[in-house]
């Protein structure tokens, strides 16, 4: 079926390192191995969803048919192979059960293909190759292998970053859908190491896709940095006690084993026993018949008009292509990638569609001029879907520059609008020097948002966008309220929880087998990096439609396992309402007194000086204080204040457990450093890093929200976390003294008392707690009557703060050492207060084992609500780890349930207040409490519309009890 004679003498000797372009495949000699799996998926979400005649799906059979005429029309090989997995289990899942385990099922439109796809390469007359108990990548690691030793090269047709640990000269790959070639400096750019090093930075940074662990807290970036300075992951391990951070260092030694079976999981195996022998993998002569009777029955009548005129040709297939195509093992320089990410059927090969997308043509468009936008409109308004993605010069919504928009309709089918672009070099070509450079032609804002404005806020268009809270601040800022709004990353969240990361380009490489183009591609990296504004147009059309673009696929492809999964409820009423409220929210920010902050820097400066002479003078010498190992000599070598423990890097342990056992022995230098990191933290993390968070344009401080980060739905605060200022301690409330009202106004703090004590009361049905909450008793008084059957009357304050440490450490699975520790008894009294606790409230002994045993049953606990709150480690085989996740089990419904309940609260704010002309602003929500700026006059009002939204939250069978403070900072507040 391919053209094997020689190629011309202009075209690069096979198994060359190109120094760039492509070439046709040398002299036949080379052999290419078809990551067969991986395209599945791909070739499926390229393309519309397109069935048969008899109703079968056949779209991935569409690309992969495709994929396969013009691999073999460009390749000029004689050896060909196409690989795909056998099943999902291995022999990796033998040393490591959870490897994989949370990849959703394939969808069901996608099961029959499979079957059909294997007949497909066999039609084709091309070997079909898979080996129970190994995965495609380890097949294409050792044919690689083999044909390397045969004096061969090779190139494996795949974009999967798994296998470019095996590019080296002689081996290398080739992207079928972008038309991209990999080679080392791709890999270089994709992980910072070359090829030999991958493995090594894939079992620190983990993979979330396949369950494989890593070391918590180190990404690719880290993982280069370390591989690249020590060598290899085991000489990296072996030197762990050598790095200077100390979280770093600690991770590095706690999870040393996990790190060594994450690279088992991701090195290939290359020895094995191939199911043919590397002879065999060669090009045969098609049965034309066969072929055209299977490509018939699928519908493809375009393809069936080539392969019949190839037949007139002599049998050779030709598809008309040039030779796209690299050699085989060869390494040239990509192409410049194309808009397009896939290839449309002709027409006439297009079945019977199953669903109503209707895609003429795959193609990313720059739309420059404003009837080409009120085309994109119009098509909007056809298809009533419309996927909506912004790009601007910085990552702060409330200050950035919008610079451009892109629009998706359909799967395929998008573009990019440029509104703020600049001339991309100091002055353009013809222009005398002192000319300013004229930028590219591009539609001005105003005009812009005037055309795009009625879509947008059209009810009868659905807008779709992924994280859509950041693009909802761009587009207020504009005069734009988007409406409605489905956000495929909430989506995901609601299906999957905390299993996995729910960004655009993780969900793209677990759904779609598709990599997106990186941002550090298009604007660089370090003191390089430009603003997306200085992107050229081509390189912004393919990067920001292609966002758009897989937004819609996303959307696609999660939205009706929200049916399928009984989770509509959690998106519709909890999680996707949310957008617009902590948009809002984000976009109003918070007044922060900078002078407040600065004087308490310097005060907390001069403190630490004191603090630090302290420690000199105990310990008898000067010493770094802030570093472990040096404190851990100077605390057991030279004050020899006990044993000590070494870890395995030789250094004593100094954490925060330490130095507190140290502390209650009396040693008064353990004391002060504790005081020292507690200021140190304070001063590092808020007092002088929120000075530097004040925006120059508003003058208010925009935290970030992020709503797709926890596994138990609660919000999580960054840039800056606003969530961790202490609460009780003098300097925690100084710097909570420092958020202010603005002038004419007042802070309104209102927050659930005692919230997760009465969902435990309600979930277990504990009757006694329940009645005490009804009764709007003590709650802590009333448990200590109850477990040690003292009458109210005669309560202590030793006895009640007893009950309120189990009360509170029941919650969080606390054991008897734990709570021991916290009352200053030992752990057999400890053990005996929890075990009085729950025979006298049984209820929540019965509610706890049903919920662990609930969790190893199903992998996830599960909200009041719904929400599900996966567990991964609940089957662990080590008990520590195992017992961690069952603690998190019982947890993570309670704290989930507060979290659902806060976040109707919030839904139904905006709406409260607008109704009883409250012109209340919310700007903060922290744990169990909302922060409000409300004009002085209104503040009493407002709290009481506050407090009853809040306390109406939720109707269950104890009261939800919100409390209300109003002042001029937030500690008064609060």
């Amino acid at each position: 079926m391919t053209d094997a004679t020689a190629a011309s003498e202009n075209t690069p000797a096979t198994g060359s390192a190109a120094s760039g372009g492509t070439n046709s495949g040398g002299d036949g000699s080379g052999l290419y191995l078809v990551d067969g799996s991986g395209f599945i998926f791909r070739a499926f979400h390229a393309l519309p969803m397109l069935t048969r005649p008899d109703g079968t799906p056949v779209n991935a059979v569409l690309g992969f048919s495709n994929m396969l005429l013009k691999l073999l029309a460009d390749a000029k090989a004689e050896a060909v192979a196409v690989v795909f997995d056998s099943k999902r289990l291995n022999f990796r899942n033998e040393f490591y059960p959870d490897y994989k385990a949370h990849r959703p099922e394939p969808p069901e439109e996608l099961k029959p293909q499979f079957a059909l796809i294997r007949e497909a390469t066999e039609a084709f007359c091309l070997p079909c190759l898979e080996l129970e108990g190994f995965e495609a990548d380890d097949l294409i690691a050792t044919y690689a292998r083999l044909a390397q030793e045969a004096g061969r090269p090779v190139t494996i047709v795949s974009s999967d970053k798994d296998l470019m640990q095996l590019v080296r000269p002689g081996v290398g790959m080739f992207d079928p859908m972008k038309n991209k070639a990999i080679g080392p400096d791709e890999v270089f750019e994709k992980f910072g190491v070359p090829p030999e090093k991958v493995v090594d930075v894939q079992a620190l940074a983990g993979d979330s896709v396949d369950n494989v662990p890593g070391v918590p807290g180190i990404g690719v970036k880290t993982a280069a940095q370390l591989i690249t300075e020590y060598g290899d992951l085991e000489a990296l391990l072996a030197n762990a006690e050598k790095i200077k951070q100390p979280a770093r260092r600690q991770k590095l030694i706690e999870f040393a084993d996990l790190a060594r079976i994450s690279r088992r999981l991701v090195l290939l195996d290359d020895q094995v026993p191939p199911p043919k022998p590397l002879d065999e993998l060669r090009v045969r002569e098609p049965d034309h018949q066969r072929l055209i009777d299977f490509l018939r029955a699928q519908g493809f009548r375009s393809i069936v008009s080539r392969v019949e005129m190839e037949m007139q040709k002599d049998g050779r297939i030709a598809d008309g292509a040039s030779g796209s195509l690299p050699a085989p093992g060869s390494m040239p320089t990509p192409a410049v990638k194309s808009p397009a990410t896939a290839e449309s059927p002709a027409a006439e090969d297009r079945p019977a569609r199953k669903t109503v997308l209707n895609v003429p043509e795959v193609r990313y468009e720059l739309v420059q001029d404003a009837d080409a936008l009120r085309r994109w409109v119009e098509r909007a308004r056809e298809t009533g879907v419309l996927a909506v993605d912004t790009e601007t010069d910085s990552l702060t919504p409330a200050t950035a520059t919008l610079v451009g928009v892109s629009l998706s309709t359909e799967p395929g089918i998008a573009c990019y609008i440029p509104l703020a672009h600049k001339a991309e070099g100091a002055a353009a070509a013809g222009q005398l020097d002192f000319e300013a450079p004229t930028p590219p032609k591009q539609i001005a804002t105003d005009e812009a948002m005037a055309i795009l404005k009625d879509v947008l806020e059209d009810r009868s268009v659905l807008k779709i966008g992924h994280n859509f809270k950041f693009d909802h601040q761009l587009f207020a800022r504009n005069g734009i309220a988007v409406s409605p709004v489905d956000d495929s990353m909430l989506i995901s969240y609601v299906l999957e929880g905390g299993s996995h990361g729910h960004g655009m380009d993780e969900l793209a490489e677990l759904h779609l087998a598709y990599t997106p183009i990186p941002f550090k591609e298009v604007c660089g990296t370090g003191k390089n990096q430009i603003t997306f504004d200085r992107v050229p147009l081509d390189k912004a059309l393919a990067y920001a439609a292609e966002d758009a673009d897989i937004t819609l696929r996303l959307w696609t492809l999660l939205k009706p396992r929200l049916v399928d999964d009984r989770m509509v409820t959690v998106y519709e009423t909890l999680d996707r309402p949310l957008v617009p409220v902590v948009a809002d929210m984000e976009r109003a920010g918070v007044h922060i007194d900078k002078k407040a902050l600065s004087d308490l820097s310097q005060s907390l400066s001069l403190r630490l000086a004191e603090i630090e002479k302290d420690v000199h003078a105990l310990a008898g010498q000067s010493f770094n204080i802030g570093s472990p190992k040096q404190l851990g000599e100077i605390l057991f070598d030279t004050l020899k204040l006990g044993t000590g423990k070494k870890g395995k890097t030789g250094a004593y342990s100094t954490d925060s457990s330490v130095l507190e056992e140290l502390a209650e022995q009396g040693h008064t230098i353990a004391q002060r450093v504790l005081d020292w990191r507690q200021l140190a933290k304070l001063k590092s993390t808020y007092t002088d890093a929120l000075q530097e968070k004040i925006s120059a344009v508003t003058g208010r401080v925009h935290t970030a929200f992020a709503l797709a980060a926890t596994n138990t739905g609660r919000l999580s605060s960054t840039d800056p976390n606003l969530q961790n200022i202490p609460v009780r301690t003098e300097e925690g409330k100084k710097i909570r003294r420092a958020f202010v009202a603005s002038p004419g106004y007042k802070l309104l703090s209102v927050d659930y008392s005692q919230i997760e004590l009465r969902l435990v009361a309600e979930m277990a049905n504990i009757q006694a707690l329940k009645d005490a909450f009804r009764d709007g008793l003590d709650i802590h008084a009333a448990t200590a009557a109850q477990v040690f059957g003292i009458p109210l009357e005669q309560m202590t304050p030793d006895i009640r703060r007893k009950a309120k440490a189990i009360n509170f450490g029941i919650i969080y699975g606390i054991s008897g050492f734990g709570l021991g520790r916290q009352l200053g008894i030992a752990p057999g009294e400890a053990n005996a207060f929890i075990k009085t606790y729950l025979e006298r409230f049984h209820e929540l002994k019965v509610w706890m084992e049903a919920t662990k045993a609930f969790a190893r049953q199903h992998g996830y606990v599960a909200t009041l609500f719904g929400r599900r709150c996966y567990m991964p480690g609940i089957q662990e085989k080590n008990a520590a780890r195992r017992a961690f996740a069952e603690r998190q089990a019982i947890n993570a419904p309670i704290q989930g349930t507060a979290a659902d309940i806060m976040k109707r609260a919030m839904n139904r704010m905006p709406g409260a207040l607008a109704a009883a002309g409250s012109t209340a602003r919310m700007l903060l929500q922290v744990h169990d409490e909302l922060l409000f700026e409300v004009p002085e006059a209104e503040a009493e009002e407002a709290a009481r519309i506050v407090r009853g939204v809040m306390e109406g939250a939720a109707h269950l069978g104890v009261p939800l009890v919100a409390e209300a403070g109003i002042g001029d900072n937030w500690e008064e507040a609060h």
